[in-house]
């Protein structure tokens, strides 16, 4: 490819990329302003939540007093994870139209060869987890248990030498 041509096809990108910048940005702003709602327990249960899946609004309807406490937790929680898929969704088909663009686009390999594609050097977020926190489905997820490193150094513990300020334990 000549070097004209190179310049040509970068100033294209960057146009295509500058657009799909503004694009972006105003499918965030849509976004940002999503809210879903559910209801459970035939109706005496409503939840509202915003655009990230916090729960901003509560109603409990006539007939919540013939409930006990744990049949409206429970319908709090089914009705507040029910929002939460149905705004995740909207917003997934929101973004749907980005993604579509985004991936027409070259890679960084295909245009300096060599280089990676970051997309691929990304990890796959672990799948979160709805279950209440003592629930055996829970069990695992916690913290950072199941969390692997590579390219670690193991520290010789019975080296002698100066401290550093990270390690010296008189502090």
């Amino acid at each position: 490819m000549s070097n004209e041509a190179a310049k040509a096809r970068l100033a294209e990108l960057l146009d295509t990329a500058e657009t799909h910048m503004a694009n972006l940005a105003e499918a965030q702003r849509q976004r940002a302003e999503l809210t879903a709602t559910a209801s459970t327990a035939r109706g005496r249960v409503t939840v509202t939540v915003d655009a990230e899946g916090k729960v901003i609004e509560t109603v409990f309807a006539s007939g919540i007093e013939e409930m006990g406490h744990q049949e409206i937790a429970q319908a709090f929680t089914a009705a507040a994870q029910q929002a939460a898929a149905t705004v995740q969704r909207k917003a997934t088909e929101l973004m749907a139209p980005l993604q579509q663009e985004l991936a027409r686009l070259p890679s960084l390999s295909e245009i300096v060869p060599g280089l990676p594609d970051l997309a691929e050097l990304l990890p796959e977020p672990p799948e979160v987890s709805t279950a209440p926190p003592a629930a055996r489905a829970r069990a695992g997820t916690d913290d950072a248990q199941g969390m692997q490193f590579r390219n670690v150094e193991e520290y010789d513990h019975t080296r002698s030498g100066p401290k550093s300020a990270t390690t010296d334990t008189s502090w």
